[in-house]
């Protein structure tokens, strides 16, 4: 007779699971299957690879994202467990979960300590995803610029001996208010990442081909960030219909194109 025992339950892995219907764990249990099996585990875990093929996630956001979801444990090894307890902190939790979720999801060297070098990362990983997935890259310069203005609003107030001052997490809720697309993108990661996908999604800018694009003072990755305030509906296209050059300086003129 064997002495071998089931492993302890993981008290964790049940509050998770109360977060979740019947259906919905149902759900996630054959999407923990697909990508066990993508991974060629025998069905036990789900590699980091296939993990961030499959949502989309690349470079140090989805490394991070990985850690994350697997405890810390450094294995390569997603267990359903950890799938459970992930979705069940970063989706079905708490506004205060979530938020210190993503903290800890910004710290991309998993130091403790979430510096302006790894806010750049970040924003770097972030905009090459958004402007890809869209099949349109903005200018580098216009790129670099976006990036540096993201994280000239963020305020860095923590001291350490010896380093660099980081963002606590208080630094970081009030940064979330000012760039509020930068959120939603980070609270959607384990979304799929097709267009429709939360925060990923720029508007499609509709103006008549006549119109020389360099005029326009509105471009993709600013629509995007303003997006990061509307709904999904109102993400769809948004239509020209006044501009100084091409209508003219009256102001009669301007409301009457808008209303």
């Amino acid at each position: 007779m064997g002495n071998s025992q089931s492993p302890p339950p993981n008290p964790r892995f049940n509050s998770a699971s109360r977060a979740f219907t019947p259906k919905e764990l149902e759900d996630l249990k054959s999407l923990f299957n697909s990508l066990a099996a993508q991974s060629q585990t025998n069905g036990q875990y789900v590699s980091s690879s296939v993990f961030q093929v499959y949502f989309g996630l690349k470079g140090p956001l989805g490394e991070r994202m990985f850690d994350l979801a697997t405890q810390g444990r450094k294995d390569d090894k997603l267990t359903f467990e950890d799938l459970v307890i992930t979705k069940g902190t970063y989706v079905k939790g708490t506004n205060d979960e979530i938020e210190e979720f993503i903290y800890r999801l910004l710290d991309v060297t998993d130091d403790e300590i979430l510096t302006r070098s790894d806010l750049d990362s970040v924003l770097v990983n972030m905009f090459n995803h958004i402007f890809q997935l869209k099949g349109s890259q903005p200018e580098s310069s216009s790129h670099c610029y976006m990036v540096e203005t993201f994280l000239n609003a963020a305020t860095f107030s923590k001291d350490h001996e010896g380093r660099d001052k980081s963002m606590s997490f208080e630094d970081f809720k009030s940064w979330c208010t000012l760039v509020p697309s930068v959120k939603k993108f980070l609270s959607n990661l384990l979304v799929p990442p097709d267009p429709g996908r939360p925060g990923s999604k720029v508007p499609k800018l509709q103006y008549s081909e006549n119109i020389d694009s360099s005029i326009l003072l509105l471009r993709d990755e600013y629509a995007w960030h303003m997006g990061g305030a509307l709904s999904h509906e109102e993400l769809e296209e948004w239509k020209l219909l006044y501009h100084s050059s091409l209508n003219g300086l009256s102001f009669n003129t301007f409301l009457g194109n808008i209303s």
